[in-house]
């Protein structure tokens, strides 16, 4: 027979192991990542430092940011994630729905010093940038030993002849694109002057590809001259010793913002913001800049020269990038998609 003794004890037991998993949970952090190159780079500018400040485990779920994004809709009554990394615009459409919670810019210190344009609606929901891949001019050095200045340079015959495009079902390819059917008089709600210059593109000898290994195959075997493309491939193919450079072209630089985000209704809200707050830290932006040349969006952060001459970097570069909306291409896609196939197909 238990005495009361025997009852208080293991009620006091009992509430010892609920407060331990409880806490155990309060410090389990789930989040995704993009795989790859970018994952690595993640865990050693961000999740293992974070890790070892907090004492916090990081549960990681690879899933790029159209799949992540397709899951926190469909959590949204039992949301898993603490916090969402969108790259392709999706914190937009994610806010409105409700899926994130705006952020207390007192709980997030550093944004202090982060950019205006990287933080300027987080009080909607919108996560703050942490890395921005600005689009570009991925150009052959030896080729082209004076760099190319302006989008415009694409449509000359001779550089054309050189010119490896990529199809816009690559994010990357979708804003060369658009930056493309920009200087040739067409806005988002007319990409017909983009696809002329395109099939212009085309007679004069460039050729499209699906994927970025396909660029390097290009650049390594095959003579290409010119891409555009993102600052951070520029520099994958620098390290496999190609002579390939980087340049920001005057008329403006689309750009891939990525992007923290909050999500709404989940427990461990005070340390997903901790995470946040990490990500957007002078170290964590420089040590994303070392490992894939992405563009820092704290001010703070400093670069060494042969890094800061490889990305979009500093006050001035800043104010040049600039993001297409991205409501309107996700209404868009699929019929761009289309008229896009058509124009290419030979």
């Amino acid at each position: 027979m238990k005495t009361r003794f025997d009852l208080t004890l293991l009620a006091a037991a009992s509430l010892s192991l609920l407060a331990g998993a409880a806490s155990a949970q309060d410090k389990t952090l789930v989040i995704n990542s993009f795989g790859g190159a970018y994952e690595t780079a993640h865990r050693k500018c961000v999740i293992t430092p974070f890790e070892k400040e907090t004492g916090a485990t990081t549960k990681i779920v690879t899933a790029y940011s159209a799949d992540a994004f397709a899951q926190v809709r469909a959590q949204k009554a039992a949301p898993q994630y603490d916090v969402i990394h969108f790259s392709g615009g999706q914190e937009i459409v994610a806010a409105s729905e409700g899926l994130l919670s705006p952020i207390d810019a007192s709980k997030v210190p550093n944004l202090a010093n982060v950019y205006p344009v990287a933080k300027a609606n987080i009080a909607k929901g919108e996560g703050p940038v942490y890395s921005i891949a600005a689009i570009g001019l991925v150009y052959n050095s030896q080729q082209m030993p004076k760099a190319p200045t302006s989008w415009k340079d694409l449509m000359d015959p001779k550089v054309s002849s050189k010119l490896v495009l990529t199809d816009i079902s690559n994010g990357y390819g979708m804003l060369g694109f658009l930056m493309i059917n920009r200087v040739a008089g067409g806005d988002l709600k007319n990409i017909q002057p983009g696809l002329d210059a395109v099939k212009k593109m085309l007679a004069s000898g460039a050729i499209v590809v699906n994927t970025s290994p396909e660029i390097q195959r290009e650049f390594a075997q095959n003579g290409a001259g010119i891409a555009p493309y993102a600052s951070d491939y520029a520099y994958t193919l620098t390290k496999a010793n190609l002579p390939v450079k980087f340049s920001q072209g005057v008329e403006g630089t689309p750009a891939s913002f990525i992007t923290a985000n909050l999500v709404a209704n989940r427990p461990n809200q005070a340390l997903a913001l901790k995470f946040i707050d990490m990500s957007l830290s002078e170290s964590a932006q420089t040590c994303f800049a070392n490992e894939l040349r992405y563009t820092p969006t704290n001010s703070k952060a400093v670069l060494t020269p042969d890094v800061a001459a490889t990305v979009a970097y500093g006050q001035a570069a800043m104010k040049d990038l600039f993001r297409f909306d991205a409501p309107t291409i996700e209404a868009n896609r699929a019929n761009w998609v289309e008229r896009w196939s058509k124009t290419i197909a030979r």
